[in-house]
């Protein structure tokens, strides 16, 4: 035989590789109140509602650490731009297996990502995190601007 054939596969492997799982900090999002996950699937029922609403497009945050960090400021985020009882808008997380396909839909370039809509319609995007006072200057702009088209991708 020869010293070849003996040797075991260079890249041989038995471990099992799956999909990260959600983070905490982006499941405790889609918990609150007027959150929830969209994907393909549930996007026309999302866009239906009439108001104001965010999708996080997101994406592995051990490669993007922001999007962590701005599922944790979205609700404050909404917390200071006002609705007392009822939240200013809802907030969509996107999936992960959808969050290309909505990414492109709307020209999202950048993970993470605030989508701002108005009864179905798109307003603006925020990208990637940002200080709190750009934040909040931005996203206040969004709530009151009117709805324009987003760029498109193309693959």
């Amino acid at each position: 035989m020869s010293a070849v054939a003996e040797e075991p596969a260079m890249f041989a492997s038995t471990a099992v590789v799956t999909a990260p799982a959600v983070p905490v900090l982006i499941e405790r999002l889609t918990a609150l109140p007027e959150s929830g996950w969209v994907d393909a699937g549930s996007l026309p029922a999302f866009l239906a509602q009439p108001g104001d609403a965010v999708l996080f497009v997101w994406t592995n945050p051990a490669r993007y650490p922001e999007c962590t960090d701005v599922a944790v400021v979205l609700p404050e985020l909404r917390s200071a731009l006002g609705g007392g009882a009822s939240p200013r808008f809802r907030i969509g997380v996107v999936t992960a297996e959808a969050e290309n396909e909505i990414a492109d839909r709307y020209g999202v370039m950048r993970r993470p990502s605030l989508v701002f809509l108005r009864d179905g319609q798109y307003v603006a995007t925020i990208p990637g995190m940002c200080d709190w006072d750009d934040f909040l200057r931005d996203a206040a702009a969004a709530l009151v601007a009117p709805p324009t088209r987003p760029l498109r991708i193309l693959r």
